[in-house]
């Protein structure tokens, strides 16, 4: 039977994380039933009580990573079991001063997120190579920029990178009763599926200064850090409006723009590194 831990939860935990409980037995079900039967071992974030981590070991191999020291040693009691046989390797760790992958083999990521955290963890997910996919569950308004489309005023940076490398989903939304305590938000279940990892970090840093002011034009905001000139000849090549906004260009569109971009710039490296050798002889 499934416990209601709301209680001992505000007990055990360290208030500091403001973490939130799940206590709706039906959103796991869900949860698991929408995870792919490859066998792949699963890496959770944040297993908190163990509530999810109890029915993904039923799935597979665990390995979870946990912040808070308090709930570290009563996971320790609570899954001592799957601990001493290996299904379950417990790190008592922030996640965010972890460096390298989460996982030395392929693996799912499935987890509810700390909301605070949420984005700068699946976008190192996606960065991630042995990361196949992402199954988590997020702060609603987070998972909507995830899966945005183009037109929709949250398609942005995150749409952007999320589906040039993978088939981006929302699941199901998770209401905030089924929480305890009960968060501000409602909450969803975010689904990725990668085809591959994200590998240019200026093709990020580029998406940064092109969406960074939505109610500019996109032209605007990448003249910050662009001539004018090069930009007018690279839309019109492009066949993009200068007076389109940023979440009115098609995904496509920016990987075009982006590799224009990036050619010009590597030309006048080129050209930059023939007058110092010229003027070297």
């Amino acid at each position: 039977m499934y416990r209601n831990l709301g209680n001992s939860a505000s007990k055990i935990a360290d208030k500091k994380f403001g973490q939130n409980f799940l206590k709706d037995s039906s959103i796991l079900v869900k949860i698991i039933e929408a995870i792919p039967k490859d066998n792949l071992p699963i890496v959770e974030i944040g297993p908190g009580l163990g509530d999810l981590t109890r029915q993904l070991l039923k799935v597979g191999q665990v390995r979870a990573y946990e912040v808070d020291k308090r709930l570290c040693e009563y996971l320790k009691q609570e899954f001592y079991e799957p601990l001493n046989s290996g299904d379950l390797e417990l790190n008592c760790k922030d996640i965010l001063e972890h460096s390298g992958s989460l996982h030395e083999k392929r693996y799912s990521l499935v987890a509810n997120l700390p909301y605070y955290i949420a984005t700068k963890i699946v976008l190192n997910a996606l960065r991630d190579s042995n990361c196949k996919r992402v199954l988590v569950m997020v702060q609603k308004e987070v998972a909507t920029k995830f899966v945005a489309t183009v037109g929709d005023k949250n398609f942005g940076s995150l749409s952007i990178l999320s589906q040039s490398i993978a088939d981006v989903k929302l699941l199901f939304d998770v209401p905030k009763e089924a929480f305890e305590p009960q968060p501000k938000v409602t909450s969803a279940i975010l689904y990725i599926e990668k085809s591959h990892s994200l590998k240019d970090n200026e093709f990020e840093l580029f998406l940064k200064i092109a969406t960074k002011q939505p109610r500019k034009t996109l032209y605007k905001n990448l003249s910050s850090q662009y001539e004018k000139k090069l930009l007018s000849k690279i839309f019109e090549t492009l066949d993009i409006k200068s007076n389109l906004r940023a979440h009115e260009l098609e995904l496509s569109k920016y990987h075009l723009l982006y590799k224009e971009l990036k050619k010009d710039r590597l030309d006048e490296q080129r050209k930059n590194n023939t007058r110092v050798e010229s003027t070297k002889k």
